[in-house]
C-alpha cells in the first residue's frame, strides 16, 4: 500500500467533522480525557519521557502529545485530519504548551524523511481506523531509534469486544457516537504482535483496559479482551 492510500476519508472526514470538541472533556472524546492519565503514566513509566524526543502518530486533537510534552518530552503529533490538527495547534498556543509542534503528514512519510529519530514513537486508539495498520507499525519502527520505545493501543476482535465497544460504548451508555469504530478492523493481539515482530521490535508488555459504567472508572489490567495496550522495543 502506498503511503498516500493508509488513510479512510470517511474516517477522516468524521474525526474531522467533531474537531471543535476535541478538548471539552464532557464532549464525544470525554473516555479520551478519561484514559489518558492512564495511558501516560504507563508510557512515562516504562520510556521516562522526559527529556526524549517523541512522535505521536494519529493524534488527532492532541491530548496524549500535548500531556507528554507537559511531562518534560519534545513531542511532534502527526495526523492527516487537519481540523483535528488545527484544533491542537490552538489549544497549544492557549495553554503555552512548551516543546510541542504538529504535523499532516502521514506516518509512512515521516519515516522515509527522518528514519531513526525518535526515542519514543506512541500511537494509540489509531490502528483500527486505517486501512493497513501493518504499514502504520513498519513506519513507527523505521522512526524509533534502536533501543527505543515504541506504544500502540487498539480494540481486540472478538464478541465481547464487539458487545463492549460497539453495542455498549455507542449505543447503550452513548460514550462514544455511533459508528466510531468498525468491528472489522479490529486486531486481535497476537496480529499486532505479529506485525510488530515483523517490523524488528521486541513486545515486552501487554496490558488491558477496563471500564465500570456504574462508577465511570477506567483501570489496566491483564485483561485484554476488549481494549489493550502493548509496549515494544526495537532490537
Amino acid at each position: 500500500m502506498t503511503q498516500a492510500t493508509n488513510a479512510d476519508p470517511q474516517e477522516l472526514a468524521k474525526f474531522s467533522e467533531l474537531a471543535h470538541r476535541w478538548w471539552d472533556p464532557e464532549s464525544e472524546f470525554k473516555p479520551l480525557h478519561r484514559i489518558n492519565p492512564l495511558r501516560l503514566e504507563w508510557i512515562d513509566r516504562q520510556a521516562r519521557l522526559d527529556g526524549k524526543r517523541v512522535v505521536d502518530i494519529g493524534c488527532g486533537g492532541g491530548i496524549l502529545s500535548d500531556s507528554m510534552a507537559r511531562k518534560g518530552a519534545s513531542v511532534l503529533g502527526i495526523d492527516l485530519a487537519g481540523k483535528a490538527l488545527k484544533v491542537a495547534m490552538l489549544h497549544a498556543m492557549e495553554a503555552g504548551t512548551q516543546n510541542l509542534e504538529y504535523r499532516e503528514v502521514a506516518a509512512e512519510a515521516l519515516a522515509a524523511e527522518q528514519p531513526a529519530q525518535f526515542d519514543v514513537v506512541t500511537c494509540m486508539e489509531m490502528l483500527e481506523h486505517v486501512p493497513d495498520p501493518s504499514s502504520i507499525v513498519h513506519a513507527a519502527s523505521t522512526l524509533v531509534k534502536p533501543g527505543g520505545w515504541l506504544f500502540f493501543s487498539t480494540l481486540n476482535r472478538n464478541a465481547k469486544a464487539f458487545l463492549f465497544a460497539i453495542l455498549g460504548a455507542e449505543y447503550l451508555l452513548n460514550l462514544l457516537p455511533k459508528g466510531t469504530h468498525e468491528y472489522g478492523k479490529f486486531i486481535r493481539p497476537s496480529e499486532l504482535a505479529r506485525w510488530c515482530r515483523e517490523a524488528g521490535l521486541d513486545v515486552v508488555e501487554t496490558r488491558g483496559m477496563e471500564y465500570n459504567p456504574l462508577t465511570q472508572r477506567y483501570w489496566l489490567s491483564g485483561d485484554t479482551s476488549v481494549n489493550y495496550l502493548l509496549a515494544c522495543r526495537k532490537t
